[in-house]
């Protein structure tokens, strides 16, 4: 993924599948309500909490942001020691607001940051675009649980 002002997110998560090509389908989910979320490099995975209308991502910065589903406000972030680039998980125990996310990079974008490597060029290209990924975040490891202020 490139910058994520050219990602958009759908707070309804409406998907459809494409046009059948061979054995594969493609998904789409740029339908419905939609506006870009801006502020760095961020994987398309989110969590969307109806209770409070917000929609959870994080980026390969180590940031955990929450935006208004209505229209793509930032509410507010958190800086957490690796870059994020799983599922966001946001639920209710005991009458208190959780969210919880698993923190690292892995895959294409965590090739170079485990490695220790900077040239783009490096790991047979794989570093490209994630080579500067060290001088914002750590590689990780970690579950990071906190509840929402009331």
């Amino acid at each position: 993924m490139g910058p994520d002002d050219d990602i958009l997110v759908d707070p309804a998560r409406t998907t459809e599948l494409g046009q059948p090509v061979g054995r594969d389908s493609s998904l789409t989910s740029r339908e419905g309500d939609q506006w870009p979320i801006g502020g760095g490099c961020a994987w398309v995975w989110y969590s969307y909490d109806p209770a409070l209308n917000h929609v959870f991502y994080g980026t390969l910065e180590g940031y955990l942001k929450a935006v208004d589903a209505r229209n793509g406000r930032e509410l507010y972030r958190l800086k957490t020691p690796s870059g994020i680039v799983g599922n966001v998980t946001a639920y209710m125990h005991g009458g208190r607001q959780y969210v919880a996310v698993l923190l690292g990079i892995g895959g294409w974008a965590g090739i170079g940051l485990a490695a220790g490597l900077t040239d783009p060029a490096d790991g047979s290209g794989a570093v490209g675009v994630y080579a500067a990924l060290s001088q914002s975040t750590a590689p990780g490891g970690q579950l990071t649980v906190f509840t929402l202020p009331e």
